[in-house]
């Protein structure tokens, strides 16, 4: 499955957005009160020894060209994935993500704030309904620690995809990568340190799954958009959101209520009616690498990200980020 093709994009995409969530639920399989800092420290290492195979894409001539942005970045990215597992052990699956997917109106935000960007009337209202929809879904008997770390993964994913833009252009995606977890690895161990939990096989085991899902899930975002406009197939990122529905009701005995049923549409609907209009006034053409960078690190899942879900591209350079 290559991506050549719409519908072999979206595909991959659905593919990619399910191994996301797989991702999240090793992480939510710990316990709540579970050393955090640990598993960040964990996974950051377990992402980087992943990485190693896909060495050969680094410019070794200009390992660190942008250093200062790709060092705020690692850290943002830091507090999201810190962020990401308080609210992932504490949240039901779905309810969590759905607050992750604030993460593309936060974008839309932050890029007409800090650059002046101009929203349309639809990303107007697509900001709006997203925000309202926080509200929906949480309503204010729920608002809990849990609920304000979603939102700070939710934050972290988005600026980090505002910044991509500061990166140096001539870099790959896996250079990016790289960095990130490179960089948040000195600070992921001195937190680590100063937690001082003992040592948990278990924290291992979910930070190897979760690295290794979230790895899985930037391949395929990468394929996915390599040769297809990313306007024709991002509205499949939030195919996401039906794979949380599903494996927290399946395998968690979550069950969504109408309140996050309403909510979750008035976050995702609007924000899939913009990739349509996108779409439709869009051509479809090859590949662009520096648009491909710059659009996969703003639709989020997530960066998760992704955060998630960085990103990864917002997922990709996240999304495990944050996601």
């Amino acid at each position: 499955m290559s991506g050549k093709t719409v519908n072999s994009a979206i595909l991959l995409l659905v593919i990619g957005n399910a191994m996301a969530i797989l991702s999240d639920v090793f992480i939510k399989l710990l316990d709540p009160g579970a050393p955090v800092f640990q598993f960040a420290f964990l996974r950051c290492v377990l992402t980087l020894a992943f990485l190693l195979p896909l060495a050969r894409k680094l410019d070794r001539n200009n390992l660190f060209g942008g250093l200062k942005i790709h060092a705020i970045r690692a850290h943002i990215h830091l507090v999201g994935i810190v962020c990401m597992v308080v609210a992932l052990t504490n949240l039901p699956l779905a309810t969590a993500n759905a607050l992750f997917y604030a993460a593309p109106t936060l974008v839309m935000v932050l890029s007409a704030v800090f650059f002046s960007e101009k929203l349309t009337p639809l990303s107007v209202t697509a900001v709006f309904s997203g925000f309202a929809g926080i509200i929906v879904i949480l309503r204010p008997v729920d608002f809990n620690w849990a609920v304000i770390a979603a939102l700070g993964s939710a934050f972290a994913l988005a600026i980090n995809a505002v910044m991509v833009r500061q990166l140096p252009k001539e870099q790959t995606t896996v250079h990016k990568l790289f960095l990130n977890y490179l960089l948040i690895v000195p600070a992921a161990a001195a937190l680590a340190l100063w937690e001082g939990a003992a040592w948990n096989p278990q924290i291992l085991i979910s930070a190897a799954g979760s690295a290794l899902f979230i790895l899985g899930y930037n391949i395929t975002v990468l394929l996915a958009y390599r040769q297809v406009d990313a306007n024709q197939v991002t509205s499949a990122e939030y195919t996401g959101l039906i794979w949380a529905v599903a494996i927290g009701w399946i395998w968690f005995g979550e069950v969504p209520d109408l309140w996050f049923l309403a909510g979750s549409l008035m976050i995702v609907v609007p924000l899939v009616l913009i990739g349509l209009r996108h779409r439709k006034r869009s051509p479809a053409r090859g590949f662009n690498p520096a648009e491909r960078e710059t659009a996969g690190e703003t639709n989020q899942r997530g960066s998760r990200s992704s955060a998630r879900r960085q990103a990864s591209m917002a997922k990709v350079c996240e999304q495990s980020s944050p996601s």
